[in-house]
């Protein structure tokens, strides 16, 4: 993803254009898959507004941690949603998830926001979360970020009343010769597991053809005005039809893209990464659907990737309200738009007391015709050394 040169939005600033250090990525060498950062605070404790009390100017000082910058931000009755210089914020009154790209140092932010959220709110740590796929440029990495032994030393060095909040543990989907996915969990959550039936689904996209990439690059005098071009590549892309309502979506120069939505108390995000020697391509939601298997299909048919990386993170109450048909272990294939995307492998095990994390690998087998498909059925959301 490129440097967005120009802002504007509903809480745009020049404070919030990307700093220096954060656009040393290379071009063609850019990490797309994304860092992600869960902290939940427990409900009733302090400052009845939650996280959402923090001001601009904290949010500005936790990011400058991790090395991004806020763009802009979006907001429903439920969550306030920012995309970043890398990616995407969620702040909900008791929970915060940042997602990072490239050579950011999400970590290193989780001090600052458990200090002012604790100090300055009065509000309760009680669950942390971080996870990420393995890295295509290793050797570019930022510390604590150089490898997973380095990540969990990082949080296990945490000190303070949170300490045991940073006691947990951590674990590898997959298989370690190919794509794989990292998880940690320290849950110190003492309501019954049955309260939460929360569920986040990843698509995770690589190496994109050419005319999908083509739609998440700047065309004409696009870079006169880059929210436009971005609800241009929300258009063209086939995205509008998969994310009705609305939505936060930007345009980067010369290329990349990056789209936040709210419905209720769900958001989704999409991000790309159009360069052709990095290709890649996220979509989450944590909207509880019923089944996943039209979203991801619908997803595929507007990317057309050769090589898929399916995740899910979910309270062990939220999976139960799932049939099998509707997880990767009831699609071994995928068939999309003419072509085949066939399940290479499948990992799933359960962290900590009641999280469920999910994780299947997919090949395309046989590619269908050369064009963007359009999504037979648009998301309608419901309510409500390691490497």
């Amino acid at each position: 993803m490129a440097l967005l040169l120009s802002e504007t939005g509903s809480d745009a600033s020049t404070n919030s254009l990307p700093r220096a250090d954060s656009l040393v990525d290379e071009p063609g060498a850019f990490e797309g898959p994304e860092k992600t950062l869960e902290v939940c605070f427990l409900p009733g404790a302090g400052d009845i507004r939650g996280c959402r009390g923090l001001t601009r100017a904290q949010l500005d000082c936790i990011l400058e941690e991790a090395r991004c910058t806020i763009l802009s931000r979006m907001s429903n009755a439920h969550l306030d949603a920012y995309v970043l210089s890398e990616s995407s914020l969620f702040v909900y009154a008791h929970k915060v998830v940042v997602k990072t790209c490239g050579r950011t140092t999400l970590l290193r932010c989780l001090r600052r926001l458990v200090q002012e959220a604790t100090s300055t709110l009065g509000l309760q740590l009680e669950w942390v979360g971080y996870s990420r796929k393995n890295y295509c440029f290793p050797d570019d990495q930022v510390a604590p970020h150089g490898c997973f032994e380095d990540e969990l030393r990082y949080l296990k060095a945490h000190q303070g009343d949170a300490e045991k909040v940073f006691d947990g543990s951590g674990y590898v989907l997959g298989p370690l010769t190919g794509d794989h996915w990292f998880v940690y969990v320290s849950d110190q959550c003492e309501r019954p597991a049955s309260s939460a039936t929360e569920r986040t689904v990843n698509v995770m996209m690589f190496d994109l053809p050419e005319d999908v990439r083509r739609h998440f690059h700047l065309q004409g005098d696009e870079d006169s005005d880059l929210r436009a071009a971005g609800r241009a590549m929300t258009q063209r892309s086939g995205l509008k039809a998969l994310i009705p309502g609305k939505v936060d979506d930007h345009a980067f120069a010369p290329c990349g893209y990056s789209l936040n939505a709210l419905s209720f108390e769900s958001y989704t995000t999409v991000h790309v990464t159009p360069e052709a020697s990095c290709s890649y391509a996220s979509f989450e939601t944590n909207t509880a659907l019923k089944s996943y298997g039209s979203l991801v299909k619908n997803v595929l048919a507007v990317f057309r990737p050769k090589r898929v990386v399916l995740t899910l993170f979910a309270d062990e109450a939220g999976l139960r309200e799932l049939p099998r048909s509707a997880l990767f272990d009831g699609q071994p294939r995928l068939d999309v738009s003419g072509s085949t995307y066939v399940r290479e492998n499948l990992s799933s095990t359960q962290v900590e007391h009641d999280c469920v994390c999910m994780m299947a690998n997919y090949t395309l087998k046989r590619p269908g015709a050369s064009r963007t498909a359009t999504p037979s059925s648009p998301l309608r959301p419901r309510i409500g050394s390691l490497q």
